[in-house]
């Protein structure tokens, strides 16, 4: 698309969203000294990352950038094009600049040192407005009139608005109570931008438990467990059994996986090492080990430490008969399978896949079929894990849709 070259003094920006993505989108353009007017549907902006924040905020991750960029799966070519300019280091040292200290916890992921949402998103605001950025709540975004102005719905009437550029940053569809409802979809199918069915990602999924395994273990962690779909290696973690199935950071991470499989099998199955830090023949040696007249709770108790929610989860997915088979039993502790049938509902994710194809955005992330439309965040059709990759990731580009804004409008190279 030509670039359009008008005064900085003059141009004005609107972004539609004001979670980390628009909210990233709008400080980048107003560094550049356009007017940004941030138009939200909520009462307050940032309240999906308050809530994601409210038992630790998990800004991102320390890995090598190497390893970082391997977590968003088929599209990490992608994602990466946005990292180049805004990496994880990147948001670390934006963190900093605005007086919020980070550290490493133990798993390699990074925190604000009170841990929170709230005292970043407060002070980020802050420095927002007074770089001249407006926030205007309880407007919602209804598309565009006959006429090309934006339409947005308030509490007492509807307002038309005529930007220069709009930067659309409208979440995926889960929590859809903070704001995130993909009633966005529809609109840009008018557009005909090409948009990828919107699927539960970072979700908890299904398994058939037994009244009495669900009964007596619901609601208990999973801790030093390692998981993955059959033909992955293992990865080290925590999850948690829920009374429909299992969640937590660990089966998040294999959540596009899993997902695929479902879609195309009608189950998945995932491989549960209830001791990595055991290798197989010493779990074999101490299975054999003579157990007397003490049960198999009390042997495996005894002598590897399985009590609890892993040897009930182990008593759960074997059958009785394995038990006397010590080959079978020690193999399984090392590599237990455990079949999933379904996944939670789209709202209940903590982030979705899906969304605005990266074939309908050029190079800028703007609608080819809409000059002047950008896209940023979770509406694009990307995915990752949580652990500090999808925040990552969700800065990142709305930092990637302000640059392309500045290019253009012919204000960046």
């Amino acid at each position: 698309m030509p670039k359009i070259r008008k005064h900085s003094s003059v141009l004005e920006v609107v972004v539609i969203g004001g979670g980390p993505a628009g909210l990233m989108a709008a400080e980048t353009l107003a560094k550049a000294g356009m007017r940004v007017d941030v138009y939200d549907a909520m009462p307050s902006v940032g309240r999906k990352f308050l809530l994601a924040g409210r038992g630790g905020l998990n800004l991102t991750h320390s890995e090598d950038s190497a390893a970082f960029r391997t977590r968003f799966g088929t599209r990490a070519a992608q994602v990466s094009s946005w990292l180049d300019d805004f990496d994880a280091q990147a948001l670390r040292d934006w963190a900093h600049d605005l007086g919020i200290e980070t550290f490493v916890g133990s798993s390699g992921r990074v925190f604000p040192k009170e841990m929170k949402a709230a005292p970043l998103l407060r002070t980020w605001l802050q420095r927002l407005r007074a770089s001249g950025v407006t926030l205007h709540a309880r407007h919602r975004w209804q598309g565009w009139s006959a006429d090309g102005a934006l339409l947005l719905d308030t509490p007492e009437n509807q307002v038309a608005i005529r930007p220069d550029v709009v930067v659309l940053a409208l979440g995926g569809a889960s929590w859809a109570r903070l704001g995130s409802d993909g009633a966005w979809q529809s609109i840009l199918a008018g557009k005909e931008a090409v948009i990828a069915p919107l699927q539960p990602a970072n979700c908890g999924f299904l398994a058939d438990w037994s009244a009495h395994f669900s009964e007596r273990h619901a609601g208990q962690p999973l801790k030093s467990v390692a998981m993955a779909p059959p033909g992955q290696p293992m990865r080290r973690g925590e999850c948690m059994i829920t009374s429909h199935g299992l969640e937590g950071g660990l089966v998040y991470a294999w959540s596009s996986l899993l997902r695929e499989a479902l879609l195309g099998k009608g189950e998945a199955i995932v491989q549960i090492d209830l001791l990595p830090t055991r290798d197989l023949s010493y779990v074999q040696r101490e299975v054999v080990h003579p157990r007397g007249s003490r049960s198999w709770s009390s042997h495996l108790g005894s002598r590897l430490g399985l009590k609890g929610a892993k040897l009930g989860l182990l008593r759960e997915c074997l059958p009785k008969s394995a038990f006397e088979q010590p080959g079978i039993l020690a193999a399984a502790i090392k590599q237990l399978p455990v079949r999933l049938h379904g996944m939670r509902p789209l709202d209940e994710a903590i982030s979705t896949a899906g969304g605005v194809s990266f074939d309908s955005l050029d190079g800028n992330l703007m609608l080819r079929t809409a000059a002047g439309v950008f896209c940023a965040g979770e509406m694009i059709d990307w995915e990752a894990p949580t652990g500090g990759y999808l925040l990552t990731a969700c800065f990142a580009s709305g930092h990637a849709a302000g640059l392309g804004v500045l290019r253009y409008l012919g204000l960046a190279g």
